[in-house]
């Protein structure tokens, strides 16, 4: 298989195991899933699940969690990693969101990465699942598969994310990324990586 091939075989069998993968941060609106994204830098989905609903009963709009003082965003989020940065940058970004976005998270690239705390990953999975957008935010797994599956060479995410868009239409992006998300999980980890049960990379690796 040459890389266009591999790539539509990728794309065919992920359709096939996940037709519609959910989201997985549990949110409600742009903002709660801008929040879940950030939290989730460095932590485990499952573990951000796990502290959300505390906070988001606290504070699930920017007026409420600029209202927060950071020691209380901290206390709640205390279970994940980097929680003093990130309570840092929950209470100045719901004060921005406020200041300059009238309480509306922004819908653009350029304005979510001027968000303290909002990478462009974090904008992408934004931009793509809260507002529709064509995106295809990179994360550990996919960046792993990527290399995996001869589809990109891994020398950085930038670059991964560059050979995904160029390899898949841009109208699967959106839901591509999160099945790729799901397989990694599930198939192909990064410990304990069984080349039997990742039928996958199995097939690629084996052309």
């Amino acid at each position: 298989m040459n890389k266009k091939e591999r790539a539509k075989f990728v794309a065919e069998e992920l359709e096939k195991l996940y037709p519609n993968p959910p989201i997985p941060l549990d949110h409600t609106d742009p903002f709660t899933l801008l929040v879940a994204v950030m939290l989730s830098a460095q932590t485990t989905d499952k573990k951000v699940n796990e502290v959300t609903p505390d906070l988001f009963a606290r504070a699930n709009n920017p007026k409420a969690m600029s209202l927060l003082e950071v020691d209380e965003i901290k206390h709640l989020i205390r279970q994940i990693g980097l929680s003093n940065t990130k309570a840092k940058n929950l209470k100045r970004l719901s004060e921005m969101i406020e200041e300059k976005h009238g309480g509306e998270v922004p819908a653009t690239f350029e304005e979510l990465e001027m968000l303290p705390g909002v990478g462009h990953k974090t904008a992408s999975v934004v931009m793509s699942q809260a507002f529709g957008n064509p995106a295809f935010p990179v994360d550990t797994h996919i960046h792993r598969l990527m290399h995996r599956w001869k589809l990109s060479n891994g020398k950085s995410v930038e670059q991964t994310e560059k050979d995904a868009k160029r390899l898949f239409p841009k109208e699967i992006w959106n839901k591509l990324h999160l099945q790729i998300i799901y397989y990694g999980r599930e198939f192909s980890p990064a410990r304990g990586w069984d080349l039997e049960r990742d039928f996958i990379s199995k097939k690629i690796l084996s052309q």
